[in-house]
């Protein structure tokens, strides 16, 4: 069984954004001052080119620099998991292997999109990017975006190769993650920012955070206090963030329009559009008011 000790990745990771200059290029200076401020703010981990660092539409050659610059702004500091997921198994494999070359300690790889191959399929997938490369796998399972969930069955058997070591779960399925979590040691990490507390009281070992672009401190103090034993200092920290994530996460636009707009960061790619007025005002005054109650 999984324990919060089981933590490869470490336990409060940011999915974080992949900045943009006005012209719409990489912008490495200001991937290196994200990183650096994630890591002083209390991010433990940091995860690169997944859902929120617009890994559709950055090329292998920008996923492979923006891994350099923030290694090289962070060290070794904190693991740095890499997004290498695709809907085609050779990509994905040549995605993990250079950024096992260029200094990543995981993989994030996302079960193949559009396709939608079965479970035998999604298992071979897994297993050929597992022995394509040395370093551990955090499997993502995020069945809205996908269109194909993995399995409970798939990930009792894909647990029993030595490489796969988490999932990220955003597959708001309580049930079948306590299930998963009680039959292998796969370090659980919610993807999903409202069941950050409740997975992590099933015994995850952390999450993978969008949110936390914009509330490093705030989102990780939710664990600190459970961890510390005060249950309900926890759900009262909790319950703070919640109308910060429900904006960000739950109020129409993807988080990475979301986090850009709060942070400034530069402009998204399309098909993404930039959140309008309306939006940023009302995203900032929903993170007025948490840093205002956070101090």
């Amino acid at each position: 069984m999984t324990s919060h000790s089981a933590r490869p990745f470490g336990r409060t990771l940011c999915a974080m954004i992949t900045p943009f200059t006005s012209a719409g290029e990489l912008d490495l200076d200001a991937a290196r001052r994200h990183a650096a401020r994630l890591v002083a703010d209390g991010c433990d981990g940091l995860v690169l080119s997944g859902t929120t660092g617009e890994s559709p539409t950055t090329t292998d050659e920008e996923k492979t620099a923006l891994l350099r610059a923030v290694r090289e702004a962070v060290g070794g500091t904190v693991p740095l998991v890499a997004g290498v997921g695709s809907s085609d198994t050779r990509h994905t494999v040549r995605l993990a292997q250079e950024a096992e070359a260029a200094g990543a300690d995981g993989l994030l790889v996302v079960t193949p999109y559009y396709s939608r191959p079965p479970q035998a399929a999604v298992e071979a997938h897994f297993l050929r990017v597992a022995e394509a490369t040395g370093i551990g796998l955090m499997l993502y399972d995020i069945p809205g975006r996908t269109g194909t969930r993995i399995e409970p069955a798939t990930l009792l058997r894909l647990a029993e190769h030595p490489r796969v070591l988490a999932v990220k779960d955003c597959s708001y399925d309580l049930l079948a993650a306590t299930g998963v979590m009680a039959r292998t040691s796969l370090a659980y990490y919610s993807g999903c920012e409202e069941l950050n507390l409740p997975l992590y009281a099933l015994g995850a070992a952390g999450y993978v955070s969008t949110v936390a672009n914009v509330a490093p401190r705030q989102m990780r103090s939710v664990l600190d206090a459970f961890d510390a034993g005060d249950t309900a200092e926890a759900a009262r920290l909790n319950g703070l963030t919640a109308p910060l994530i429900e904006a960000m996460m739950a109020a129409g636009l993807p988080g990475t329009v979301t986090a850009k707009a709060l942070l400034d960061a530069g402009r998204v790619r399309e098909p993404l559009q930039p959140a309008d007025r309306e939006a940023v005002d009302g995203l900032r005054g929903v993170y007025g008011e948490l840093l205002a109650a956070t101090g």
